[in-house]
């Protein structure tokens, strides 16, 4: 790549700044200083001066520019305590560098090296339902019946709702846009499915369930998505339309549905998790939604459920070992569970109907539970393995999964759910309204 050693001056707001085209160039082809270049990343001149009478003028803030242009210069970020951080980032975004602001924020996620950022506190009643991470570092909350949106300066967008039906999942579909699942309304057809802007809150489209060529209201509750654009949720109507359907995320329109077989559940999943080497989509029915714990494997091109597991007719002993939470480790080709002491137990997912190998090393919690408890949650990213137990997270890693690390923070209380997206971890807690923001620190400046 062939670039200028020119300096270049610029006025901002009144201000004038001398740099040089390599340090510009640092800012990538799509920002605002990218125009500025032709395609062989030569310096365009203003007004066919020469290049020592060079000078842009930008009717911008300049305290926020010298911060930019030091970012360019040794990729490390000192904001002054003089300048707000939004405006910082409003002026990043301008120039088109706020993925240089957030690389140089906070560095590649590594779950031992985390530390808390910040707590946020919301204005919604009542407990929190879930949190989910979204893929450029904000974050969405659902609290009842409505989802609340922050985007990664955790300012709070237009919060969604669905016919204000209590919500049972939420997720990303991309950065710009959300999915809702909700409980369906009696006689009203309200609840379901809906997909929203992130930025507007406008509802798109609602997902519909066709049975027996009729739409049928219904009932979503887990959903997942996969890298092909297809959206997955279990399903619950009032005729037979149990089990997990899916839908185009581009069109909205529904393209398959696996129905629920005799004796078995799907349409009351806690957890839908799609795997991209298999092609195959993981099925959790766990205690206390059902009396008993259903894990299965569908591959939907033949409609056949390729492996399953349940504790339906397992003896019951006195230290009985619920299973929790459920999630698939295709590099190992094992599930992994956990249950209410925070146990980990591992099934081998070449084997159908096997049993539950427990792992007792990984024991976190000792004695009595708190009185009222949050079940525990899983979550595996970049090789780590994290489980949620009362206030805090640990973090297990290597071959035999070793506890090497623990997230906690006194305020809030237990945490209900987690997730991980965005190389950031969002904690919410269930006795206050408030979710935890973890973050790893950036390498040191060499």
């Amino acid at each position: 790549m062939k670039i200028s050693k020119d300096r270049v001056r610029f006025n901002v707001g009144g201000r004038i700044f001398e740099t040089t085209s390599t340090t510009l160039a640092n800012a990538g082809r799509n920002s605002f200083f990218g125009a500025l270049f032709s395609e062989n990343w030569t310096l365009k001149q203003p007004n066919n001066d020469s290049f020592s009478n060079c000078e842009f003028f930008i009717d911008r803030n300049p305290d926020c520019f010298s911060v930019l242009l030091d970012l360019l210069r040794t990729g490390d970020l000192n904001i002054p305590p003089n300048i707000p951080e939004r405006h910082l980032y409003r002026e990043a975004s301008f120039y088109g560098l706020l993925d240089h602001v957030r690389s140089a924020k906070w560095g590649q996620f590594d779950g031992n090296r985390l530390r808390h950022s910040r707590s946020v506190t919301g204005r919604a009643p009542g407990d929190g339902t879930a949190i989910r991470a979204g893929p450029d570092g904000g974050c969405c909350v659902a609290h009842g019946s409505v989802v609340h949106v922050y985007d990664w300066i955790m300012e709070e967008h237009p919060p969604l709702n669905l016919d204000y039906q209590r919500v049972n999942d939420v997720g990303w579909v991309d950065s710009e846009n959300i999915i809702i699942s909700a409980c369906e309304k009696l006689g009203r057809g309200d609840g379901g499915m809906g997909l929203f802007s992130k930025g507007t809150g406008e509802l798109r489209y609602k997902f519909q369930v066709c049975h027996d060529n009729q739409v049928k209201s219904f009932t979503a509750g887990a959903l997942s998505t996969s890298s092909d654009y297809k959206i997955f949720s279990s399903c619950k109507g009032r005729s037979n339309e149990y089990g997990i359907g899916v839908w185009d995320q581009v069109t909205g329109k529904q393209i398959d549905f696996f129905y629920e077989s005799p004796g078995w559940s799907l349409g009351d999943a806690d957890k839908l998790q799609w795997l991209n080497g298999s092609n195959c989509l993981l099925v959790a029915t766990l205690f206390p939604r059902k009396d008993n714990c259903y894990i299965s494997m569908l591959d939907f091109r033949d409609k056949r459920m390729v492996w399953s597991w349940s504790d339906f007719g397992a003896p019951t002993t006195v230290d009985e070992k619920r299973v929790r939470d459920a999630i698939a480790m295709e590099e190992s080709n094992a599930i992994c569970v956990v249950n209410e002491y925070e146990d980990l137990g591992f099934m081998d997912l070449r084997m159908t109907g096997g049993s539950v190998r427990w792992s007792s090393r990984s024991r976190m919690m000792k004695g009595k539970l708190s009185e009222e408890p949050c079940y525990p949650k899983l979550a595996l990213h970049e090789g780590q393995l994290f489980s949620s137990m009362d206030d805090c997270v640990s973090v297990f890693c290597g071959p035999d999964w070793v506890l090497t690390s623990r997230l906690r923070r006194s305020y809030g209380g237990s945490i209900c759910d987690f997730s991980i997206g965005g190389d950031r971890l969002f904690a919410l807690h269930s006795e206050e309204n408030v979710f935890d923001v973890w973050e790893t620190p950036p390498p040191p400046v060499s």
